[in-house]
């Protein structure tokens, strides 16, 4: 439950703070007192978001702080999940700096707004005037009937493999896409990989083949040039060799005169035995040489093909070409794999399928029989708010397509005459009949949770008189289960509470603040008077104030 509510420097407050009791609370004021500003400093603890405007004075921070009571909500797991220290008594702060920047904690430990937001789930709700019409909205709608058929589990089960199924199905369609590419290119592909795979490529083959190529293609004129350099080296009289031999010879002699002719001797000798190693191979490659017109034709061949698919790829080394191939091979593959994946994944969606339905099926037997009970509690507290003939007919329709709660649609009937026709709430409810509708729902809704505070922002608009004291009746019925606060403008309802607050401005020197502030008995029964008759109050309404007080 809430158990105070501290705000300085927000909107109209400068500093106030406050405690609330369990039971049944009612805050009243006049219209534009501040009650709305209440909410607001409560809506920013609970993560709603915040600007400067909401600062009185622009060169402070505001702080806000709410003081809760956790002990009995078995909220543990939620403070473990998210990392936070759970204290029985939790603390949220939210501080709006002059910067505009703000900042939030749950027991001094900072977090950001989701994390206020997901928590607040399980601390509060604020019913505000305009969530009356959530009433119209079918996923409200469904929210009341799963409450009553205990859902909460199933539908988040099944929403978590909806979740799942439905990125498995994107993904299936996107694999299914790829692979129809990848078939229509597989013939083409296929026949690209064979054509090289055939050509048996290696690395450095084009190089060799095209030397081979000039080599044969040139054997004449090389036989030629080879033989005319061996007859040069070899003639008997002024052949190099002969000469060499001569001068090797002629230096022998000298060598015994000085080193250096020595060394010139020794040179000359070296010279001699590699020019002699020389003319052994010309000879050998001149032997070698064969003019082969087959083998030309082999190697013309082969380099006819790779220059082809050179120019077929528009590369311009075998090296290229070999990444090519291990590309197509890639494709190739990649339409085994990808069938294989696919086949995988319809595997696993056939099963979230049967699984969802089963699921589904699950929630729609526990929603039909949910139904009528809830029609029956509906009717019954209606009943006492002066709606005697009212009736509901919520017809469940069960289709073939994954909703985020289950499989089922919904008509959400009403007819408040005997005699008149069942109509959707939005068009055939008057705004006095929601609220009392509103209430019923948050009564029942209150039977089924464990939710530890409500807030009802003006939920009595329309309705007056006896309504008003049976509306009353319920909330504080609901009491006895959660903190209950009535923000009201009906001295029936303010009556009832066990605890009530006043909202009033007063003016500070030049500034006009809001206040809140607990009454006495003495203060309620002038509050309710004024209530009842206005700022001049009469005898009687002191009477009736003391009379609705009891």
């Amino acid at each position: 439950m809430l158990a105070s509510l501290s705000i300085s420097n927000f909107a109209l407050i400068d500093k106030l703070g406050i405690d609330f009791s369990d039971g049944f609370s009612t805050i009243t004021g006049e219209t534009g007192a501040g009650k709305s500003i209440l909410l607001g400093a409560l809506g920013l603890v609970l993560g709603k978001r915040a600007d400067l405007t909401s600062l009185k004075n622009k060169e402070e921070k505001c702080v806000i702080e709410a003081h809760f009571q956790i002990a009995n909500y078995n909220l543990q797991a939620f403070f473990e999940s998210n990392d936070l220290d759970y204290e029985n008594e939790t603390i949220i702060r939210r501080e709006i700096l002059p910067s505009g920047k703000s900042r939030a904690f749950i027991n001094d430990s900072p977090v950001n707004l989701q994390e206020l937001q997901d928590l607040s789930l399980f601390l509060i709700d604020i019913h505000s005037q305009h969530q009356t019409q959530e009433l119209s909205e079918e996923i409200f709608q469904f929210q009341i009937i799963d409450s009553v058929a205990d859902n909460l589990e199933s539908i988040n089960h099944y929403s978590a493999i909806l979740s799942t199924y439905k990125k498995d199905k994107s993904q299936l369609v996107t694999l299914n896409t790829k692979l129809q590419t990848l078939l229509k290119e597989q013939d083409y592909n296929t026949f690209l990989l064979d054509e090289l795979l055939a050509a048996k490529f290696k690395v450095d083959e084009q190089e060799e083949l095209e030397q081979v190529y000039k080599q044969l293609n040139n054997v004449e004129f090389i036989k030629e040039n080879l033989d005319k350099s061996l007859a040069l080296a070899n003639e008997d009289q002024f052949g190099i060799l002969q000469n060499l031999k001569e001068i090797k010879i002629a230096l022998q002699k000298t060598i015994s005169f000085s080193v250096e002719y020595q060394s010139l001797f020794d040179r000359i000798n070296s010279v001699t035995i590699e020019f002699d190693d020389i003319i052994t191979e010309l000879s050998q490659h001149t032997e070698n040489l064969v003019h082969d017109p087959e083998s030309l034709e082999l190697v013309n061949q082969k380099l006819q093909n790779i220059y082809n698919l050179q120019k077929k790829h528009q590369v311009k080394s075998i090296a290229e070409l070999l990444d090519i191939q291990n590309d197509l091979d890639n494709k190739v593959v990649s339409v085994v794999e990808l069938e294989f994946e696919i086949n995988k994944l319809t595997v696993k969606i056939e099963n979230a399928t049967s699984e969802l339905d089963t699921l589904a099926l699950n929630i729609r037997n526990n929603r039909l029989q949910a139904v009528p009970v809830l029609s029956e509690k509906l009717i019954f507290i209606l009943e006492q708010l002066g709606m005697p003939n009212v009736r509901f007919n919520m017809e469940l329709k069960e289709t073939d397509h994954y909703f985020l709660n289950g499989k089922d649609e919904l008509q959400f009937l009403f007819s408040a005459n005997k005699g008149s026709d069942f109509g959707l709430l939005k068009k055939v409810a008057s705004g006095g009949e929601l609220s009392r509708i509103m209430l019923a729902v948050k009564a029942i809704l209150a039977q089924y949770s464990s939710l530890p505070t409500i807030i009802f922002d003006e939920i009595d608009t329309g309705v007056s008189g006896e309504i008003a004291n049976k509306m009353a009746a319920i909330m504080k019925d609901m009491s006895t289960k959660m903190q209950v606060f009535s923000i009201t403008h009906l001295p029936q309802i303010a009556a009832k509470g066990k605890t009530h607050y006043k909202v009033f401005k007063s003016i500070q020197g030049n500034t006009t603040i809001s206040e809140l502030k607990l009454l006495t008995f003495e203060e309620r029964i002038v509050e309710i008077a004024e209530m009842l008759s206005g700022k001049d109050i009469s005898d009687s309404a002191l009477n009736h104030a003391k009379a609705l007080l009891n």
